[in-house]
């Protein structure tokens, strides 16, 4: 690719960032679009923009970036929680390390790719941009060691920031556990796979159990039921309370006469209303669908359990150990906390998980390889010869030079964009199917799989496929197809760059419009005339940005001493998405339920993975350079990744999977003391059943792109008939 291709590709999505970045200044300012935009501080600080008309309205302005850098880390972590704190941390340690990679590859490495061959240089618009790689420098040049200089400083660099990250946002997860007192969860277990016992009822069989293996620090327990009867004695029960909580009301008689009244002349009468209501609702045994024997039966419907007890410290020692010799009964797990429990999968029988998580899996690796065929694709429309070859009617038109630099520049990375957006979709689809028992553990599996699926089939392929259709006569020359594939690696940068231009500058602008959203609300408001639901906030989408922030970082480490011409390119992306990302958690999308930073591990891993990945090719090219010694340094820099990983591991790793013992006491003693303990006792027996889904929290799950509870088994925990059933759900000591 010419460089001039190149920057037709950058003018042209420069010219779509300025004019998204100079809408959005505008429509975020007019009083109709304030759900979209404000989304977040309507339903959380019910914040109201004025609607008086002004001429600024009209007028574009930078003033957003301003208001969303005036905030501190203290105003994030109130507003949108731990979580969005360790992105935008990323995104900061992102910022800083290529800055450096930057000045370093820039002043030091590019020079060394331009004049690492004896050659006559042309126009700069009219060179190759592999004059710019290290495809360029000649085999056994001196100036490799100027690469390998380079790669040790951006590595020892990552490695002290990343040792700075992971020990700050550590002791963030630890105030954070610390500063919630009142985390249902930590008092909470799951309990799954409950066994028969034959004649004893199933919650006397829970209450028996726990009574007599943790007798002094059982509280009590909550059943949970399939869709039966016990569902239809709910409904009815909530019914029959409707009917007399309107008998009690002053005005129910008076507006049930004159209901009455006015419909006389089809044969009604003047009964009393509560005649009118006795006869209506007919409590007869005869007409009653569930019986009290009913209940009793449905006990057999029972899929899972809350076990509550006294104190943290209990809840998770018994999360954490078997129940009995058999691994498959009496199934504990630490319980989400109630928002963030996902009921539909909690009727998933335990001893089936395995058999879904192991099909999901299959089928994962299934869809990555069917995308291999528009990747394929893709790559065709980056070689001009292979296009020629592909469309013979399309010679003509691919003479012209201006088509040619679009369709080589520009058309490919769109079409893969386009492609890509059917991933996340399917990714959650085959998350929710896996049967992850709460909300942030399904997004952080879909979270997993779109970044597994990122790096190979945007990454991997791409080189792979590239290199094929630009050496197809190396298959007849097994010898030379090992060094004609380690060069073609930054020859691909090309194309890497025009995926960072669309897929990162004008992604992130696509993402501050909210053009779905806005579509969305025009037409709610003008086609179908209904008013804004403040209950429509999406939650942010961790499991698509998070993988292509870390997507965007293996690029910057991979390309930066082999092609460093997309360092620019990616640090102005970092430097906006800080800026988007920011605007977009204090103002659109509201914090639901909160993992408590742990992708932190994954997005620390990945960039050790990066930074492997990198010296690993760096070997591979000293290699083919024939530059011994570069090689021979850089193996030691592939083990001192290693070992700072592996020490990062054991130092930091486990505050992200578990609870300290000494947090846990300390908690449970301030507590006691305190006397909030009792509080927390009581709110234990409501706290669950009060989060059940409702349609509200349906419509925003539809809003966000996720899957609705609707197919949910029951909702075992009525709200105002709830005494009627007391019994049956909850055992209290």
């Amino acid at each position: 690719m010419e460089f001039s291709a190149l920057m037709t590709s950058a003018g042209i999505n420069v010219g779509l960032c300025a004019l998204f970045l100079c809408l959005y200044s505008i429509l975020r300012k007019q009083p109709t679009n304030v759900y979209v935009y404000f989304g977040r501080r309507i339903a959380q600080e019910h914040y109201r923009e004025t609607e008086c008309y002004t001429l600024d309205r009209l007028v574009p302005s930078p003033s957003w970036i301003l208001k969303a850098w005036g905030n501190t880390e203290n105003d994030i972590l109130h507003c949108a929680g731990l979580d969005s704190v360790v992105f935008l941390r990323f995104l900061v340690f992102s910022i800083r390390i290529f800055s450096i990679a930057t000045i370093v590859c820039l002043f030091g490495v590019l020079p060394a790719n331009y004049f690492g061959r004896d050659m006559l240089h042309k126009q700069i618009q009219l060179e190759s941009v592999e004059v710019f790689s290290i495809a360029n420098v000649k085999e056994g040049s001196r100036w490799l060691w100027v690469h390998c200089l380079a790669l040790y400083i951006i590595t020892f660099s990552s490695c002290a920031l990343l040792y700075q990250e992971y020990k700050n946002i550590s002791r963030m997860r630890l105030a954070y556990i610390r500063r919630s007192p009142h985390n249902l969860s930590h008092f909470t277990v799951l309990l799954r796979s409950i066994p028969n016992s034959g004649g004893e009822m199933l919650r006397d069989t829970i209450r028996n159990f726990f009574r007599n293996y943790h007798g002094p620090s059982y509280l009590s327990h909550q059943l949970i039921y399939r869709t039966g009867k016990v569902q239809k004695l709910m409904s009815s029960a909530e019914k029959v309370y409707r009917k007399f909580v309107q008998l009690r009301l002053p005005s129910s008689g008076l507006n049930t006469r004159q209901r009455l009244y006015r419909c006389g002349l089809c044969g009604g009468d003047k009964t009393t209303p509560f005649r009118f209501h006795q006869n209506e609702v007919d409590l007869n045994e005869k007409n009653i669908d569930c019986t009290i024997a009913d209940i009793f039966q449905a006990e057999k419907d029972c899929i899972a359990a809350f076990v509550f007890f006294k104190t943290r410290y209990a809840a998770a020692i018994v999360s954490q150990l078997m129940q009995s010799p058999n691994p498959t009964l009496w199934v504990t797990d630490q319980a989400p906390e109630p928002h963030d429990v996902y009921w539909s999968n909690l009727s998933i029988s335990y001893n089936w998980l395995w058999f879904r998580r192991v099909l999901m899996l299959v089928t994962s690796v299934a869809f990555m390889f069917v995308f291999l065929l528009p990747v394929t694709f893709v790559q065709s429309l980056t070689q001009l010869t292979q296009m020629k070859k592909m469309f013979p009617f399309f010679r003509g038109i691919l003479k012209m030079p201006m088509v040619t630099k679009v369709v080589t520049g520009y058309l490919p990375s769109v079409i893969l964009l386009l492609f890509f957006y059917t991933v996340p979709p399917v990714m959650m689809l085959l998350s929710t199917i896996e049967g992850s028992i709460s909300r942030s553990d399904r997004k952080k599996s879909a979270c997993h799989k779109i970044l597994y699926f990122t790096l190979w089939n945007v990454f991997f392929v791409n080189v792979l496929s590239g290199s094929l259709l630009t050496q197809l006569n190396a298959i007849t020359r097994p010898k030379d197809l090992a060094s004609q594939l380690a060069e073609a690696i930054p020859k691909q940068a090309t194309f890497f760059i025009t995926y960072v231009l669309t897929s990162g500058w004008v992604g992130l602008c696509s993402e501050i419009m909210q053009i779905f959203a806005l579509v969305y609300n025009f037409v709610r408001k003008y086609v179908f005339q209904l008013n804004d639901d403040p209950q429509l906030v999406p939650t942010f989408p961790y499991h698509t940005e998070i993988p292509k922030v870390l997507f965007f970082g293996l690029l910057g480490f991979t390309c930066s001493i082999l092609a460093p011409l997309i360092l620019p390119f990616l640090l102005v992306y970092f430097c906006l998405g800080y800026a988007v990302y920011l605007n977009q958690l204090l103002n659109v999308y509201v914090c639901k339920y909160e993992m408590g930073g742990t992708l932190w591990p994954l997005m620390h891993n990945t960039t050790v993975f990066s930074m492997v990945l990198t010296q690993i090719i760096a070997i591979a090219v000293f290699g083919i350079k024939l530059s011994k010694f570069s090689a021979g340094f850089t193996i030691l820099l592939v083990i001192g990744t290693l070992l700072f990983n592996e020490y990062c591991r054991q130092r930091f790793s486990s505050i992200f999977t578990s609870l300290s013992v000494q947090d846990l006491i300390e908690m449970d003693r301030e507590d006691e003391l305190s006397g909030r303990m009792e509080d927390i006792h009581e709110e234990l027996l409501s706290g669950y059943y009060k989060y059940f889904p409702d349609k509200d929290s349906q419509k925003s799950d539809k809003c966000n792109g996720e899957n609705s509870d609707s197919t949910i088994a029951v909702n075992p925990f009525a709200s105002n008939f709830s005494q009627v059933i007391k019994p049956i759900r909850s055992e209290s000591l």
